[in-house]
């Protein structure tokens, strides 16, 4: 199984606002970007979007190293919400609708595909690959901002 490392970040100006989103795929020295835009939307539809569209991106089942600065996203996996949610018809611990459904169902049928280590970064930091999604994502939205 092939080992492939992704960065994905998505950024919104306003929530809901105008946003965008960009995910690296690495795999033996090559980097591939992908990205994009959406009117009318929010950060973490996009921060989702940039996973989803990242893993998308992927031809055969792979073994993932996948970073994210979203807290929402990485826990999501990480503390077991996702199994929670489904469990609870999709509702949070406090008995409320989760939002986003549509993409976290999306993300968990790409997740089935493939083995998916979810690793939470820093976000605006240090980090190279992160910065450089984030720079990405808010090009995309002012792209469609401007026209």
């Amino acid at each position: 199984m092939r080992k492939v490392t992704i960065y994905t970040d998505g950024a919104c100006s306003g929530n809901p606002g105008t946003g965008g989103y960009c995910a690296i795929l690495m795999y033996n020295g090559a980097e591939k970007i992908v990205s994009g835009s959406e009117l009318n939307t929010t950060n973490n539809r996009m921060e989702l979007l940039a996973v989803i569209k990242g893993l998308s991106a992927l031809k055969e089942k792979c073994e993932v190293d996948l970073y994210s600065d979203s807290q929402y996203v990485v826990d999501a996996f990480n503390k077991d919400w996702i199994i929670s949610w489904q469990n609870n018809n999709w509702k949070n611990s406090n008995k409320k609708d989760v939002k986003n459904v549509d993409l976290w169902k999306e993300l968990i049928a790409l997740t089935n595909n493939h083995k998916v280590n979810f690793i939470k970064v820093k976000g605006h930091s240090d980090n190279d690959f992160n910065n450089k999604c984030d720079k990405i994502a808010v090009e995309e939205y002012k792209k469609i901002q401007s026209t």
